[in-house]
């Protein structure tokens, strides 16, 4: 339903909404059964596990947060990003994106003679379970942390897919160019490790396969698309390696 929703080139053509995408998302209840195989957690960042790489046109993909994990403050690439809460609840701090203005220039690392400004947030709020979110780089930045005591699940969409992005300091607003962001896990397959070894998803978990997801959207599909006062809600999880807070 998804690829049927997207079409061939993704939320940049003219005749996607949005706000149909995340009614799909929004219908949706959470089933663990439908994704439990593809929740691979690590206990020293939160992970980004791939479902669906939707023929190259977007990426469908379960991020898994233990408690205290939290991303950095980070760009999408010009890409869409619709979240869906599967398990537990988030919390996202937004910023306003350096160089929207000209009290906040844009400056990167290799920049040295600019000592930047720290960024000015822009809002604060938790995303609880089955509620659904989106964010682009024209809303702004965002930082996305796990605070409670209790792994958090969320589901994430992409699209366009990309590979690097941007992260910002807080206290400077410089960028940094993120080389590569990562996969934990494909399909439920654990992605190789620095030693070269891969682990195979435990047999059992969930039934079905990567469309599991997308077929209990569509069926549960509403018949007017889902908007929030006319609004998507500004809510994504960070596309890069993370760390765990403190």
């Amino acid at each position: 339903m998804l690829k049927e929703e997207l079409g061939p080139h993704g939320l940049d053509a003219d005749d996607v909404d949005v706000s149909r995408v995340l009614g799909l998302m929004e219908a949706y209840q959470s089933n663990a059964t439908d994704w439990a195989q593809y929740a691979l957690f690590d206990p020293y960042r939160y992970t980004r596990n791939l479902v669906d790489d939707g023929n190259g046109r977007f990426n469908l993909m379960i991020l898994c947060w233990s408690p205290g994990h939290i991303s950095p403050i980070h760009d999408h690439a010009n890409a869409h990003c619709c979240m869906k809460m599967l398990e537990g609840e988030l919390v996202e701090t937004r910023f306003d994106t350096p160089g929207n203005s000209a009290s906040m220039p844009l400056h990167t690392a290799d920049d040295h003679e600019a000592h930047g400004s720290r960024l000015h947030m822009s809002g604060k709020r938790v995303l609880e379970h089955n509620k659904v979110a989106y964010i682009s780089d024209k809303i702004g930045l965002h930082r996305v942390s796990n605070a409670s005591d209790r792994p958090a699940v969320s589901l994430h969409l992409y699209t366009p897919p990309f590979q690097t992005c941007n992260t910002f300091c807080e206290r400077t607003g410089i960028a940094r160019p993120v080389s590569q962001c990562v996969f934990y896990s494909r399909m439920g397959y654990r992605c190789p490790t620095l030693s070269g070894t891969v682990t195979e998803p435990k047999e059992g978990i969930a039934g079905g396969n990567s469309a599991s997801i997308e077929n209990n959207m569509a069926a549960t599909a509403p018949a007017q698309p889902f908007a929030k006062d006319g609004m998507p809600i500004a809510f994504c999880t960070a596309p890069m390696v993370a760390s765990r807070q403190g």
